[in-house]
């Protein structure tokens, strides 16, 4: 695997898994319920276990979504799910975002045209970027309302090139599962696979990354070494 830095005009990123520790938070829930079940779990039996759980009750979800995207209904999807959030917004909601991801984008839109492609809906994704005040890095933000299909098509992707003005091919798309990868090879991009969300390195590279890092903040150091 390799990459051409060298060709990178512009940098979209995931948000769960890549941006932020969302799923962490699941997984370290199910992860305390365990916990009394040691006898039978270790440490590191008991987390992956938790990380496999928390996959299996998301697919259904996604597969959901996809399905209603397909038949021109993922806004009437979106906006049920959006008036079950209204209900609930009495109440706190928690945010992470992964360690060291401020000051990265800060430095890298210094150099390059930031934009961010998510699956997530617009209210939630906008949330979570304003709760850390990250919109300033950002020229373009695509969620799974944007564009008519969503993350593995590579629609979203493309919108986010061409809203910023370059092409696919000098574009780079950072994420942390199988479908980010995917749909990074489909717009024509460069993809790089990080392992501090839910994808693992074998899946990853199976999908197409370029590069597989260990999280979203050692980008800056891929970059910087090949700008030697």
């Amino acid at each position: 695997m390799d990459i051409q830095i060298e060709q990178v005009k512009a940098i979209l990123f995931d948000i769960d898994g890549t941006l932020s520790d969302s799923d962490d938070l699941l997984v370290q829930k199910v992860e305390r319920v365990l916990k009394p079940f040691t006898f039978y779990f270790s440490q590191e039996k008991r987390r992956a276990f938790s990380r496999w759980l928390v996959m299996t009750a998301e697919s259904p979800g996604n597969f959901i979504y996809n399905l209603a995207d397909r038949f021109d209904l993922d806004s009437l999807f979106i906006r049920t799910l959006n008036r079950l959030s209204m209900k609930k917004k009495r109440r706190i909601k928690r945010y992470r975002i992964i360690p060291g991801s401020t000051e990265l984008l800060t430095q890298l839109s210094g150099t390059y045209p930031l934009g961010v492609v998510s699956a997530r809906d617009e209210i939630s994704a906008m949330a979570f970027i304003k709760h850390f005040d990250l919109e300033k890095h950002f020229c373009v933000i695509v969620t799974s309302q944007t564009c008519r299909y969503t993350k593995p098509f590579p629609d979203p992707l493309l919108f986010a090139a061409d809203k910023l003005g370059i092409e696919p091919h000098n574009c780079l798309m950072v994420g942390d599962t199988t479908v980010d990868m995917k749909a990074a090879k489909l717009a024509g991009m460069q993809a790089v696979g990080v392992l501090c969300g839910f994808g693992h390195k074998k899946e990853l590279k199976r999908a197409g990354a370029d590069v597989i890092l260990p999280a979203t903040t050692d980008l800056l150091q891929l970059i910087l070494s090949h700008n030697k």
